[in-house]
């Protein structure tokens, strides 16, 4: 024991001493008394070497005074109930013919004991940090936070260490809780009162510490700050907090994506895990957005091992490198291939005998496949699944699942006719065979390859202007994460057949979405514009998720939907294989007319760019 803990250790045994002198002078009227005093010798005494057992076994000195909690404050209790048992014995086996202990020494005794000792703590923790954080505190940039729960009292109380904020007032919607303090900051009111509080306490800056607040919460309090010229900082989620990735502290601006953000995908597990354990599975396009999320869902699952299929060597190594990384225990057989490459496929299946396929490969830019590359997009995304298809029912596959698009609902381009057809290649292939055929369809998804929200970042950051195409046009989004997770509850819930559609809650327009990325960047759009372009190649204005002839049946899921599907003709495949097959290059006008031979509500579109009604429509 070093020296400091040996004058803590005299302290404790000190406060006996203290204790048991102050219970007497208190029981008799602030009088000392002359009868006690071989007791006020002996009893302490004694008393002194039970406590100092109980301190030691209590663990009393494990903790810095500096950093006393509720856990140092427990062990003093534990000890003082050790003691206060060690003089309930006294009293009970003396055997002495003096005075007995009174009685109401059995309470003062133990009252002033915890006293003392739990007063000495907190009393040290307080000078030291009013000595070390005092003139910091009062150094920081002024910040009202709003929420007074659980996350707000942690928040408070790691920010009165930092010399960057400053706590100036707490908000909460609770009227409960209005007028009350946490560590000595007052609760102003519910979020009506939030710009009438910034301007009041001269402050700039807000902190949202609701983790487990509804995305529709999180965006009525931003804009709330953001009018009022406010910047905006939020928490971690409920789900980052409680597997300890990240502490209460760790904020950071609020971006589109905590606005558009959904609520929390509960999976079953345990179904899901049966389809994964010890199985291996393939990912085609596993270096893409949805593929490289599909991977790191699939993971979690216990698979006996992975094989990523990718064309693009760079997706490949970072996705691979990934693994190495943060799951060094999942086996990954990393595959450079092509998936209309029927020789290459063969010599995968063949070799690695996957189980389950989830085919998310495929070209979805809608502008680049809608003008001199229209064949390529059919050969891809067309005979390339049917050759995996095909490839994972040659070779025994129990289940292949298809990542479809709402953009093959009602196509007007052609990409979504592409997954249109190719979502008609997996039905047709339901007919016969072991394999079971899914397709899950959904939308855009939040930080995807090519997506909006990175493009206009990019714009703020250069001075704007943010190009919208149209003042009318909107999406639904999706995170990546849950676009994965409802991919893998699909299919361990779907039958041969079957489409699913996930629930994409509302569309955002996209006028919109720029315009809160603005005034989150700090700007109003008269320092960054918004400049509407006119709708691109094959771009539509709405998407859908389902076509006019379909209609959806519910599952266990909520978020999760069957839609039934238009029926295949009974030669499709063959008339579709020839024409696939043929050597091209076939010109896109021949692409559209050959596609629309199958799908019939695919409506090609042309638009006009920066038109005079787009113009007007943005007055």
């Amino acid at each position: 024991m070093n020296l400091r803990l040996f004058l803590v250790f005299l302290l404790d045994l000190a406060a006996v001493f203290a204790a048991w002198a102050g219970s007497l002078v208190i029981r008799f009227n602030f009088v000392w008394p002359n009868d006690y005093g071989l007791e006020t010798a002996i009893v302490p005494g004694a008393l002194m070497i039970v406590q100092a057992v109980a301190c030691y076994w209590g663990g009393l000195y494990r903790g810095i005074w500096r950093f006393a909690s509720v856990t140092d404050i427990k062990r003093v209790l534990r000890a003082v109930v050790i003691s206060s048992i060690g003089l309930l014995m006294i009293k009970a086996f003396s055997l002495r013919s003096g005075p007995s202990i009174p009685r109401s020494m059995l309470v003062l005794y133990p009252l002033l004991l915890a006293a003392i000792m739990c007063g000495g703590r907190v009393a040290w923790r307080l000078w030291k940090e009013q000595l070390l954080y005092g003139k910091v505190a009062a150094t920081g940039k002024p910040v009202v936070i709003v929420g007074a729960g659980t996350g707000g009292a942690m928040l408070v109380r790691a920010l009165e260490r930092s010399p960057n904020w400053r706590v100036v007032a707490l908000i909460d919607d609770d009227p409960k809780k209005c007028g009350l303090e946490l560590s000595g900051i007052r609760v102003m009111g519910g979020t009506e009162t939030l710009s009438q509080t910034l301007a009041d306490k001269n402050a700039e800056h807000v902190i949202l510490a609701m983790p487990s607040a509804s995305p529709a919460a999180i965006r009525r309090v931003a804009d709330i700050a953001v009018g009022a010229g406010a910047k905006v900082f939020i928490v971690p989620g409920l789900d980052e907090l409680m597997g300890g990735r990240v502490g209460i502290d760790a904020m950071r601006p609020i971006e589109v994506e905590d606005l558009l953000g959904r609520e929390m995908v509960r999976i079953d597990t345990l179904n899901v895990q049966k389809l994964f354990k010890g199985h291996t599975i393939l990912i085609s396009g596993a270096g893409g957005s949805i593929g490289s999320e599909l991977c790191r869902q699939v993971a979690r699952f216990e698979p006996r091992r992975l094989l990523l299929l990718e064309v693009n060597e760079f997706a490949l190594y970072s996705i691979s490198e990934w693994f190495a990384d943060h799951h060094p225990d999942v086996e990954i057989v990393a595959l450079i291939g092509d998936i209309k490459d029927n020789v290459r496929l063969d010599e995968i299946f063949a070799a690695w005998r996957p189980q389950a396929v989830f085919h998310a490969a495929a070209y979805k830019h809608v502008p680049l496949m809608e003008n001199d590359n229209a064949w390529q997009a059919v050969r891809n995304n067309v005979l390339g699944t049917l050759r995996l298809a095909r490839c994972a029912k040659k070779h025994g596959a129990e289940r292949f699942v298809m990542i479809s698009t709402d953009k093959a609902v009602n196509p007007v381009n052609v990409m979504g006719a592409t997954k249109r057809l190719a979502e008609m290649v997996c039905l047709a292939l339901t007919a016969v065979g072991e394999t079971r055929f899914e397709v899950v369809r959904f939308g855009n998804v939040l930080g995807s390859t090519g997506s909006v929200i990175p493009k206009f970042q990019a714009q703020i950051a250069h001075g704007g202007p943010v190009t919208v195409t149209h003042p009318e046009i909107n999406r639904f989004f999706m995170s990546i994460p849950e676009a994965a997770q409802l991919v893998l509850q699909a299919a361990a819930l779907g039958k041969n057949g079957d489409i699913f559609v996930l629930d994409m809650g509302e569309p955002v327009k996209i006028v919109d979405l720029a315009r809160n990325m603005i005034h989150l960047s700090g700007y109003t759009e008269a320092q960054i514009g918004i400049e509407f372009t006119g709708l691109r190649p094959g771009e539509k204005l709405y998407e859908e998720v389902l076509a006019d002839a379909e209609q959806t049946l519910p599952t266990p899921h909520p978020k999760l939907r069957i839609a039934q599907p238009i029926p295949v003709p009974a030669d499709f495949l063959d008339s579709l294989q020839r024409w696939l097959e043929q050597p091209g290059p076939v010109d896109d006008e021949a692409v559209r007319r050959n596609i629309q031979r199958w799908v019939s509500e695919y409506t090609p579109v042309r638009h006009e760019t920066a038109s005079l009604a787009i113009r007007a429509a943005a007055q």
